[in-house]
């Protein structure tokens, strides 16, 4: 019987999930590619540049046709929808390939970085988190939480420019741009050669999710340890981190997963920050590149992706709930 229940709460959570995923992907959709097409850049002039000059208006109303930007809003949309439908996400204007296929290639760039970062914030802020909670009111929970409070308000460009200044000019440790040494093909570049160039951007992206994840565990754990089987097991003659290790961990662990995979919308944001600053050929940078010459396609393509990829990682935050505490079952509810 519990087999058979967990086998239909399994399957209702699938379907919620589904129905939800749907509905999500069609709503950013429809707004995205309003919201694009109402921009006040015209694609056509940005596709040809600084050679507008020399393309006369029968030429552009032929880009305009090839391009579909002749066309209504509407008759754009269920075009571009039919296509997808198909698996066709159309054609970017910028780099004249297919949008699935750019945002593979690209994305391949940005998920090494972001694999880094993600895991480089969660370890180090659920660490600091717990030093500081545990250490209440000494002087280093007050430097941690002046280093989160420092971070958490600092703007993600920012950091990776003061980063940029201090390792790769100034002390010249870290490569001051791009993937990989200019001039050298990609198949020819080392592993070692790819992650030191990768390392930095890595750690920039990472330095902001670094104070969330801190801060909400300091605060959890301080909770944890008034509460009353704790003090009780203090009277007991329990140590400090005995208590943390069997009593505040499994408590502090689960706010900490919600907020690392939430903190996965974040890291895509910030990884367009980075990006620019570090030259890295990302999805970030194709996307600020899609921006701005208005490249609808691309740009939808692109926050169609990320929708797809922040509601994944929420999805595995709830997968992961029930192996940390077996009393949680999926759709959150717990077991008595």
């Amino acid at each position: 019987m519990r087999i058979k229940a967990l086998l239909i709460g399994a399957t209702i959570f699938a379907a919620q999930k589904l129905l939800r995923l749907g509905l999500l992907l069609i709503a950013v959709a429809v707004f995205t590619f309003v919201l694009l097409s109402l921009s006040p850049i015209d694609p056509v002039k940005a596709y040809i540049g600084a050679d507008m000059m020399q393309i006369s208006p029968e030429q552009q109303a032929l880009i305009a046709e090839r391009w579909g930007l002749d066309q209504p809003i509407w008759s754009r949309f269920l075009d571009w929808l039919g296509q997808l439908l198909q698996g066709n996400m159309g054609t970017s204007l910028v780099f004249n390939q297919p949008v699935s296929q750019v945002i593979a290639l690209r994305f391949q760039a940005s998920l090494q970085m972001l694999a880094i970062a993600w895991f480089l914030s969660g370890l180090l802020g659920l660490g600091l988190g717990i030093i500081a909670g545990a250490l209440q009111g000494r002087w280093i929970d007050r430097l941690i939480r002046l280093y989160a409070y420092t971070l958490a308000s600092s703007p993600t460009f920012w950091v990776a420019l003061l980063l940029l200044i201090v390792f790769a000019v100034s002390f010249k440790v870290a490569p001051i741009c791009c993937a990989a040494p200019p001039g050298v093909l990609s198949g020819n570049v080392t592993f070692w050669q790819h992650l030191h160039h990768l390392l930095l951007p890595a750690v920039a992206l990472s330095i902001i999710g670094i104070a969330n994840i801190t801060l909400h565990t300091r605060q959890k754990l301080i909770d944890v340890l008034h509460s009353d089987y704790v003090l009780f097991a203090q009277a007991q003659g329990e140590s400090l981190w005995n208590i943390i290790r069997y009593h505040g961990f499994r408590n502090i662990l689960l706010p900490a997963i919600t907020l690392q995979f939430a903190s996965l919308s974040e890291l895509f944001g910030g990884s367009v920050l980075v990006e620019q600053v570090f030259a890295y050929p990302g999805l970030g940078e194709a996307t600020v590149q899609a921006a701005l010459r208005s490249d609808i396609p691309l740009l939808v393509g692109i926050v169609f992706f990320s929708a797809l990829f922040v509601y994944t990682g929420n999805t595995l935050a709830d997968l992961a709930y029930p192996l940390i505490d077996p009393r949680i079952q999926l759709g959150g509810q717990r077991s008595l």
